[in-house]
Order: structure tokens, then C-alpha cells, then sequence
């Protein structure tokens, strides 16, 4: 049987990256996978992907355009996917990333820090508020947040991601407590820099990202290393596993 057989997840940011690369594999693990992405372009790529991946398993995906800073965009994407598959019990809340409008907190504008924060937390509280509960509805399951490395450690010069990537992780410890009681796990995935293709156009431009990826022990990952890791926790595998802020970094957390 496959480790996420019966199995319903949302992901969000999924057409490209290490959500593409999660939806993949979750898909080839058995799960049905609903890929929320703002990009229809991509998200209807990544879902195409992703059913190929899962054709030998009984994995599927649905692909539904959804903003996840808008609360109504994503309470009616949660509601397409209860209606499509009827139940839901992994959310991994992805979406997020930064830009090369980052900078020190003297220099950063004022426009790129709220975008942090109202893609990669709002974001997280938004898919959080309205998927919990279906979770809940459906027996429990897993949550499963998207930390960085950089809120682990010190990366001068990316301060507005520090601040929402520092608030996810914070989020994450609470909600594991909150929500344990309805048999929901949450946990958060802390990668480093990681080879999408977003991230190889910022290591041309940014010395900063460029100089941390040199200190990696293991060489740079890639996004399948970050979706092992959330199959990982989307399964029974992880039935105890809860609060906690795991990094798959190349070990530069401890160099």
C-alpha cells in the first residue's frame, strides 16, 4: 500500500518548485492532491505532473486557482476540494519567498515587508483557519508549514523574511499544541537554499544567498529533498511527530 493512500492534501504554491515536487510526490504515494496556486499557467502544469506521477498508485490532482492572502479565495478553494474529494487531511502550507527587494531593516521598503508577511504568514493563517477544520471533520491529519533556515539562524541582509519566516515558526509550535487534541500535527520544514528555478535566478543577483550556499556541507538541495521530508510528515509515519521545525539544510544551521 502506498504511505498516502486514501489520503486527501492541500498544497499551496504548488505549481513550481518544491510544491510541484511535493504534489509529485504525494500524488505517487496514493494522495489525492489539490494544487492551490495563483499561477493557472503553472498550476495546471504541476497538476498534470503530478497525475502522471500517480497513475500506478491511485494518486490523482485538481488544480484550483487560488490566492492565499485572500480569505474568500481560499475558504471557497477548501470548499471545492471537500466537494471534489470529500474530505481533507494534509494541508501543507507552502506558498511563500523571497525577493530581491529584501534588505536591513533600514533599507528594506516598507511594501516588500507586508508582502512577506501577507504571503508567508497570512498566508499560513489564512489556509490554516479554513482547512484545520475540515481536518478535524475527517478524522485529523497533518499540517505542515513552511519555515527557512534563516529563521533558525542569522542571513543579514533578507530581514523582511527573517521577520515572516520567525512568525511561521513561532505559529507552528502553538498550533501543534491548539490542535492535538483533534489528532492534527503540525510541523514546519526549515530548508535552506534550494534549487527551484526562483531560487537559481536569486543566487545570480544576491551575494548574500550566494556566500550562505557556499557553506553547505552536503552541496545545495534540491525541492525533492524538501518533499521527502513532507511525505514524511503528511503520513502515519509521523503519528508522534509535533512542533517541530525541521531543517533540511546541508547541516548550515550547525556550521
Amino acid at each position: 500500500m502506498a504511505r498516502l493512500d486514501n489520503k486527501v492534501a492541500f498544497i499551496t504554491g504548488g505549481g513550481g518548485g518544491i510544491g510541484r515536487a511535493t504534489a509529485e510526490r504525494f500524488a505517487e504515494e496514493g494522495a489525492k492532491v489539490v494544487i492551490a496556486e495563483i499561477n493557472r499557467a503553472a498550476g495546471e502544469a504541476a497538476t498534470l505532473s503530478a497525475r502522471s506521477k500517480g497513475r500506478k498508485t491511485g494518486g490523482d490532482a485538481l488544480f484550483i486557482e487560488t490566492d492565499v492572502t485572500n480569505a474568500e479565495s481560499v475558504e471557497a478553494a477548501v470548499k471545492q476540494t471537500i466537494k471534489h474529494y470529500k474530505s481533507l487531511h494534509i494541508l501543507h502550507n507552502n506558498a511563500g519567498g523571497s525577493t530581491l527587494q529584501d534588505g536591513p531593516v533600514t533599507e528594506a521598503p516598507v511594501e516588500e515587508f507586508w508582502r512577506c508577511i501577507n504571503l508567508d504568514v497570512f498566508g499560513t493563517f489564512l489556509c490554516s483557519k479554513f482547512a484545520i477544520p475540515e481536518i478535524a471533520k475527517s478524522g485529523g491529519g497533518s499540517v505542515i508549514n513552511m519555515s527557512s533556515n534563516v529563521a533558525l539562524m542569522a542571513l543579514p541582509g533578507r530581514d523582511c523574511y527573517t521577520a515572516a519566516k520567525g512568525a511561521v515558526t513561532s505559529l507552528t509550535r502553538s498550533m501543534a499544541v491548539e490542535y492535538a487534541p483533534d489528532n492534527i500535527r503540525v510541523n514546519a520544514i526549515a530548508p535552506s537554499v534550494t534549487l527551484s528555478d526562483r531560487v537559481r535566478k536569486l543566487l545570480e543577483k544576491s551575494p548574500e544567498i550566494e556566500a550562505i550556499s557556499k557553506t553547505h556541507l552536503l552541496g545545495l538541495g534540491e525541492p525533492i529533498h524538501v518533499a521527502d521530508l513532507a511525505v514524511y510528515l503528511a503520513g502515519d509515519e509521523s503519528a508522534i511527530t509535533t512542533g517541530q521545525v525541521i531543517p533540511v539544510d546541508s547541516g548550515v544551521t550547525i556550521v
